[in-house]
């Protein structure tokens, strides 16, 4: 291992990188069930719902094993958010214009899926990528990493936790719980999950107040610690208080991968006639748009999490950007294989950065993990969502600190990366914030490919179809 990952030379051990590995997939272990109810209408328990959940844990893990082994990354990776409920609506669409079944629908879009991965396959291949990468000029760079932090803030206190009422109306953290008037009025909204609400606040600050304490005594695997403190006391809470058994997911579970299933409905299920049937244009507009979101989300995060593992070298560029953009391509045509949307590099990755994962053996970990959750899926379900926002509130303050290598006094160099700090956490993409800090910037630091990228951006943003 030390001669293939090259441990002592990036400064790691073993252990480091196994806890880091552990932890990056802990923090983005909800994507299992999530993705699969997103792409399916919440339709669990059906062939589709347990095609798609073994696709996202195949390809997720094959994507993350192959960014480990040729670029040598700690970088994991999954269907991307946001994406997949981009997908959904399109199968959506699909089902209105052709009139297919929901299924056959779902197959067309797969060959959008399928003619993404190869065109990023060929340009990470011819170096395109890479080349767009460094066009970004080195201002807006170094506000990724801080905007990302933000938006991973954003996600910890809002759309990774929700509590739903007895209507099913979901209620966040930081808009209701601290948004609310009075205790009072967010009591009588909720009725009887109410107590839930304050049991996943107290579990949510009981876990970051757990990582910083651990961090601030070196402890390395201190976010995965502190995970584990705030998920025992969700579970003490949820039984003593609220009289909840926070296990009974596993009663009845079955730990049986449904292969079956997924070769049914979406192992290799392209249906190309029904695509046809939307049109040649709106074919184009929507490989284009899930090329340009994904390419952005992509290097946004590999750019922004590499900045915070001190990956980057002087000129802001990362080493082996080529082989880990080409591995994240590897992922989403495996993906469309399997039978899920779009796989990228999750920017939950930061989490094990954090705790010290710095090559592909974190990677590597965290594929294993994904892979042994074809059978374990439901002890994954019992990790409460509220002790994983622990982390992504906690690896958001540390993304933060990228901030001071920001020139303030330069106003050229702040206001794109201003703009960045507000709209990815607002827009939920981190795509669409670098394609918004293209339109500024100094003059000189702009190539004639960075223009060519803000008129594909404009073109993205404003044309109807």
């Amino acid at each position: 291992m030390e001669k293939f990952f090259k441990l002592k030379e990036n400064g790691t051990t073993v252990r480091t990188e196994v806890l880091a590995g552990l932890t990056t997939f802990m923090t983005m272990a909800y994507i299992i069930a999530l993705n699969p109810n997103l792409l399916t209408g919440f339709d669990v328990g059906s062939p589709l719902w347990n095609g798609v959940f073994m696709a996202t844990c195949i390809a997720s893990a094959i994507g993350t094993i192959c960014m480990a082994i040729y670029a040598n990354k700690p970088f994991a990776m999954a269907p991307g958010m946001g994406l997949n409920s981009f997908f959904a609506v399109v199968v959506t669409n699909i089902v209105a214009i052709t009139g297919s079944t929901y299924v056959e629908s779902f197959q067309a879009a797969l060959c959008i899926i399928l003619i993404e991965g190869i065109i990023f396959i060929i340009l990470s291949v011819l170096n395109v990528r890479e080349k767009i990468v460094q066009a970004i000029p080195l201002g807006i760079r170094l506000g990724i990493a801080p905007s990302i932090g933000l938006m991973l803030m954003n996600i910890g206190f809002g759309s990774n936790v929700g509590v739903y009422d007895e209507t099913g109306t979901p209620h966040y953290v930081m808009s209701n719980f601290f948004g609310s008037l009075t205790p009072k009025l967010l009591k009588d909204s909720m009725g009887a999950s109410y107590g839930t609400m304050v049991l996943t606040v107290i579990t949510m600050f009981v876990g970051l107040f757990a990582i910083i304490i651990l961090a601030n005594k070196g402890i390395r695997a201190a976010v995965l610690l502190g995970m584990l403190i705030a998920s025992v006391v969700y579970w003490i809470g949820a039984a003593v208080f609220l009289g909840q058994n926070p296990f009974a997911s596993l009663n009845g579970a079955s730990f049986v991968p449904p292969f079956s299933d997924m070769v049914s409905t979406t192992l290799f299920k392209y249906n190309f006639r029904g695509l046809l049937e939307i049109g040649w244009f709106t074919i184009i507009t929507l490989v284009v748009t899930f090329c340009i979101i994904d390419m952005f989300d992509t290097i946004g995060t590999l750019v922004g999490t590499a900045s915070r593992a001190g990956m980057l070298d002087k000129n802001g560029n990362m080493p082996e950007m080529k082989e880990a953009l080409t591995s994240d391509a590897v992922g989403t045509l495996v993906g469309s294989c399997t039978g899920t949307s779009t796989v990228t590099t999750f920017i939950e990755s930061a989490s094990g950065v954090e705790a010290g994962g710095r090559t592909g053996l974190t990677a590597i970990t965290t594929g294993v993990m994904f892979l042994l959750c074809m059978f374990l899926a439901p002890v994954a379900a019992v990790i409460p969502a509220a002790a994983t926002s622990s982390a992504l509130i906690y690896v958001g303050i540390l993304m933060l600190q990228g901030l001071r290598e920001v020139k303030f006094d330069d106003i050229s160099q702040c206001v794109p990366i201003f703009i960045m700090l507000i709209a990815m956490p607002v827009s939920g993409s981190i795509g669409h914030g670098i394609g918004l800090a293209f339109f500024t910037g100094k003059k000189q630091e702009i190539s004639v490919l960075t223009y060519v990228l803000s008129v594909i951006f404009l073109i993205k943003f404003f044309l109807i179809v």
